[in-house]
């Protein structure tokens, strides 16, 4: 057992909280047995488990049995200076990273695509995740982010989805070629559109650009859109969270896809 809080592999995995870390190390963290168990499901490599005794739920306990990956016992004392949140269910986890081309994508016949550009807060990037999972899109790309897809907030956020989607990283100018090719239509999502994301037409192949947080698409977006749409706004504020819209506009098109 792992007792002292010095322990350099306990070092190791706590610089894993820094994103340039887990570039260098090749790895993240996954915390919580419910994350786990769907990295797992999504042929992640889980490099090792260190387990607390003293906090291991009833469902830490069955996917330790189930896996059968190598563990490393620690104190509470170890466990709580390497984990990010309160309930992890006495599991941290090591996996190895994983990023997506947009060319290895799978497509459905009739895809609906997420685009994020330079997403800020890892907090709305996995509640997109999440909400992604919920409609089933094809894929999620974000260009030219702000945040790590791995960031142990966008992890716990997203609830693990982030290990069901197909999330590929790159930049807009890769998003849109790779667009082009496939056909798929480009809907960007703006303030100042004169078209109601509820008018608009989600049946065919499509896909949504969702802007940053603070500012909105870029131009490079705004131009090479086919279709700008918006989100009626009828009180004083005039813009909703990224996420939330994001929830909008996808369960539309989720709707529309349904009816028809």
């Amino acid at each position: 057992m792992i007792t002292s809080l010095q322990n350099q592999r306990i070092k190791d995995v706590v610089k894993l909280n820094n994103a340039r870390e887990r570039r260098k190390q090749n790895l993240f963290v996954i915390e919580g047995a419910r994350e786990l168990s769907m990295a797992i499901a999504g042929d992640f490599t889980i490099n090792g488990m260190f387990v607390c005794d003293e906090l291991l739920t009833v469902e830490g306990r069955e996917i330790i049995s189930k896996t059968g990956i190598p563990t490393e016992n620690v104190s509470v004392d170890v466990f709580r200076k390497m984990a990010y949140r309160e309930e992890s269910d006495g599991i941290i986890a090591l996996a190895k990273s994983r990023y997506l081309s947009a060319d290895a994508v799978r497509l459905s016949a009739n895809p609906f695509i997420i685009i994020l550009e330079a997403v800020e807060k890892p907090g709305n990037l996995g509640a997109i995740l999440r909400t992604a999972d919920a409609a089933r899109v094809d894929a999620v790309i974000v260009c030219d982010p702000k945040t790590d897809i791995y960031n142990p907030n966008a992890i716990r956020s997203s609830i693990g989805c982030v290990f069901t989607q197909q999330v590929v990283v790159c930049t807009s100018e890769e998003a849109l070629r790779w667009l082009k090719r496939n056909g798929v239509r480009i809907f960007a999502a703006e303030l100042t559109a004169s078209q109601y994301y509820h008018e608009t037409d989600f049946t065919r192949s499509s896909a949504i650009v969702m802007g940053a947080e603070a500012h909105g698409l870029t131009d490079f977006w705004l131009r090479n859109a086919d279709h700008r749409i918006k989100i009626p706004m009828l009180g004083r504020i005039d813009s909703l969270n990224v996420s939330v819209s994001t929830a909008i506009i996808t369960f539309e098109a989720m709707r529309q896809r349904k009816s028809s």
